[in-house]
């Protein structure tokens, strides 16, 4: 099917020169798509395969000056760099030619941070995006189908004889709108917005988990405190009963104590009478 890729498409390791490495670990180690870029490959037996620049535009340059980034370039004030960059890729690797009217000969090539995506037709229209290197290939492919579907009846016959950089212009109009449909991933890729809601739900869960967690905890907390109280109210009853049974012990002492002492006083009172009485008989 020349409008997916095939499973001879290759994978290669690339570095492209576009602006710093810093920066570009910054800004392309993502899932965004960056600048869409149009050439016409030029092929003649025992000749080098050579690419001519005819449209560039610059989608992630473009959404952030107009965003108010305080840095708008993307690679490290080299804006140009990238179409020549990806014309060195595309000669040196040239994609497949698709059926006529369609695109194909997909190829993808990834450096560690990011990846260019690129097909052609039987006339050597060659369509090529440039994206983080998390955005989904399959998707890009998708893009390039769909972009070339518009822009080969608009700019064909155009493209086969423009001079470089010619339809830059001309094609800003489309470039731009399928880079902006095509920026939103879960609005045309139902993977990723599937991919998406199901990070929601992960999210969601482990707060979930968090939450219910930290309630063991609380209601483990409480469940000690409940028993170090139990503990503490047995002891308070046990001192309490101690403390009655010395209590009586002392009010039985005392008791005793002023019996005796009655007793006494009685008996010194009453003894002193009695003799009296029996001296008296």
């Amino acid at each position: 099917n020349s409008n997916t890729c095939s499973t001879s498409e290759q994978h290669h390791i690339s570095h492209l020169p576009l602006g710093t490495r810093s920066k570009q670990y910054q800004t392309m180690s993502d899932d965004k798509l960056r600048c869409a870029v149009v050439y016409r490959i030029n092929a003649s037996l025992g000749a080098p395969t050579s690419a001519t620049l005819l449209a560039k535009y610059d989608h992630a340059s473009d959404y952030e000056s107009h965003a108010g980034a305080v840095d708008g370039t993307l690679y490290g004030g080299r804006d140009k760099s990238y179409a020549e960059a990806v014309e060195m890729v595309i000669t040196n690797d040239p994609p497949g030619n698709g059926e006529v009217g369609s695109i194909g000969g997909f190829k993808v090539v990834q450096s560690e941070i990011h990846q260019v995506i690129y097909g052609s037709d039987s006339n050597g229209l060659c369509l090529a995006v440039i994206t983080g290197l998390r955005y989904p290939s399959r998707i890009a492919t998708q893009m390039l189908v769909e972009l070339y579907g518009e822009y080969n009846p608009q700019f064909g016959q155009l493209a086969a004889t423009a001079q470089k950089n010619a339809l830059t212009s001309k094609s800003k109009s489309l470039l731009t709108k399928m880079c902006k449909k095509y920026s939103e991933l879960d609005k045309v890729d139902k993977a990723s917005a599937i991919t998406g809601k199901l990070d929601g739900v992960k999210v969601q869960m482990q707060d979930n988990i968090a939450s219910m967690l930290n309630n063991i905890e609380k209601t483990e907390s409480i469940s000690n405190q409940a028993d170090q109280l139990n503990e503490q109210a047995s002891v308070f009853k046990k001192k309490s009963t101690d403390l009655r049974k010395h209590m009586r012990c002392k009010n039985l002492k005392l008791t005793i104590i002023l019996i005796v002492v009655v007793l006494i006083i009685l008996i010194i009172v009453l003894v002193p009478v009695i003799q009296k009485a029996r001296n008296k008989d």
